[in-house]
């Protein structure tokens, strides 16, 4: 079984720019307080990375 992570988005996109936008859009994200569970893999984190002011990771799953 791959790893995966629990991503909560904790902001909202208003007043954000285009491209934050558009990662939270690729995490399947867009209302606030939504979750996604999501493989673990590096360009997952570095979309995460990219926007920590807009998600928060809840759990690591094995």
């Amino acid at each position: 079984m791959a790893k995966t992570i629990v991503v909560k988005q904790i902001g909202s996109p208003i007043r954000r720019p285009q491209e934050q936008r558009a990662t939270l859009i690729g995490l399947g994200l867009n209302k606030m307080n939504r979750t996604r569970e999501l493989e673990d893999t590096p360009s997952v984190r570095g979309m995460v990375n990219k926007i920590p002011h807009l998600v928060e990771i809840i759990e690591e799953k094995e």
